[in-house]
């Protein structure tokens, strides 16, 4: 049984709007893994296969970014 304020698994969802923003930033904090693939073919003859894999995630403190930052480049001192 369940008391007040809970929920089973078989219950729906209240019915909420959520903005698009808050989604992504949510989606963001957490990390999202984005895959796909893409065949080009002519009478069913595969010709071309792309493979997508793409990480996408915010960068914070506790997730810092993985390029360290360097100092732009130098004019063109060649002597």
């Amino acid at each position: 049984m369940t008391g007040p304020g809970r929920s089973t698994a078989l219950e729906p969802l209240p019915d909420r709007q959520v903005a698009l923003i808050d989604l992504l930033d949510r989606l963001l904090a957490g990390g999202v893994v984005l895959t796909g693939d893409v065949v080009l073919s002519v009478a069913d003859i595969d010709l071309v296969r792309i493979s997508l894999r793409a990480l996408i995630v915010s960068v914070s403190a506790e997730n810092p970014s993985p390029w360290e930052q360097s100092p732009p480049p130098r004019g063109g001192d060649d002597g």
